[in-house]
This record gives structure tokens, sequence and C-alpha cells, in this order.
């Protein structure tokens, strides 16, 4: 599948737990290729990445493919961990590095607080020890990518060929010894929409 060219690039954004947000502004446009955009964001803890994790989690609706990539150690984990509190997931999220994959669910608690019934399902995927990329075929992995739930695919450039032409693409760098770069790359209007209001929704400083 002929991946997108990138669209234009959101505001290089440092997190810093500012109570300014980044100005909203036309950034986004259609192209022959689709429409993709582009954000750029800098963590300077663990806990500050999962926090961008949660923050994102928070606007997950079902149905979303969210692929992560970057070396060992960038937080690709982390960043799970937080994206699964956001969406409303209280059990212990770890990587699935030798089963491949773990489910989780939600609980949305009643106007009253005192039931809760079963909510998004959160997949979580993990192809690091995936040998061929044909497996996710043969496991009938390829089934939850166009599931209800929300589908998170770490090592996830070890199948690019078999992604969803829409998708939300995050790649974490090492910059430091606890700082990460994070580079969300949005494909389809539905992801450069999401993009678009995570950057409202996060409290961050303008860069340069």
């Amino acid at each position: 599948m002929r991946k997108q060219g990138r669209g234009p690039r959101l505001s290089h954004i440092l997190w810093g737990g500012s109570e300014n947000d980044v100005k909203d502004a036309p950034l986004l446009k259609q192209s022959q290729e689709g429409m993709s955009c582009t954000l750029d964001s800098i963590s300077h803890s663990a806990a500050q990445t999962q926090r961008l994790g949660m923050r994102l989690g928070e606007l997950l609706r079902g149905g979303e493919l969210i692929l992560l990539n970057g070396q060992l150690g960038t937080g690709k984990t982390t960043f799970t961990q937080g994206l699964a509190q956001g969406m409303g997931i209280s059990g212990n999220v770890n990587s699935p590095t030798f089963t491949l994959l773990k489910e989780y669910v939600s609980q949305v608690k009643s106007p009253r607080g005192n039931v809760s019934r079963p909510g998004l399902a959160l997949y979580h995927f993990d192809l690091y020890r995936l040998d061929n990329p044909d497996e996710i075929i043969d496991l009938g992995f390829e089934e939850y990518f166009t599931s209800d739930g929300v589908c998170v695919v770490e090592w996830a450039e070890k199948a690019d060929l078999y992604w969803p032409t829409d998708h939300l693409d995050i790649r974490l760098k090492m910059l430091s010894e606890t700082k990460r770069g994070l580079l969300f790359a949005a494909t389809g209007t539905r992801y450069c929409d999401l993009l678009r209001q995570f950057q409202k929704n996060t409290y961050v400083t303008t860069g340069s």
C-alpha cells in the first residue's frame, strides 16, 4: 500500500504543563494524496509522556488505529499506559511482547457512580517479536483493525504494508536520558481532526 505524503505541520510544541494553549489555525489542507498533518512535541519525563497519552485517550471514541514506532526505551508502552488511563481503563497495562496482543476494556460508570458497564475495548499489540508480517493475517489480527475498539500497535513498522491508509502514526525518539521527542503524523480527515483536537486539549508552550 502506497504511503501518503506528509501534509502541513502543526505547531511544534513543548510539553511543560503551561496554561497556554497553542493557537488554533487553519493548518490542515486537502490534497490529491488525501488529508494529512503532523505535530511535533517534546516530553521531559516518563510522567509527561504518559500524560500526553492520557490526553489522547480521552478523545478516542472507538475504531481508531494508532501506530507507535521508536527504539527500545523511547516510551511506547509508557504512552500506551497513559492512553489507557484516558480511556477509563484502570488495570495494569504492560507490553504484550510474548503474546503479541492484550485486550483491555474500559468501565463506564452510571450517572450515580455506583454501577459500571463495559465501555471501549483497547487492543494493545506489540510486534517486536514478529518474524513475518504475514503472521498478522494468519493470527486473525486484521479483524481487530476494523473493529469498534481502539488498536494501539507498538513496533508497527514491522508490518508497514498491512496498515489501512487512514491512521495516526506516533514516532518516539530519545533526545536525552529523560527527554523524548514525539512526532504525531495523521493521515485521513478523521485523524487530522483528532490531532487538531488533541492539540487544543493539551496544555503546551510554543517552541521555535
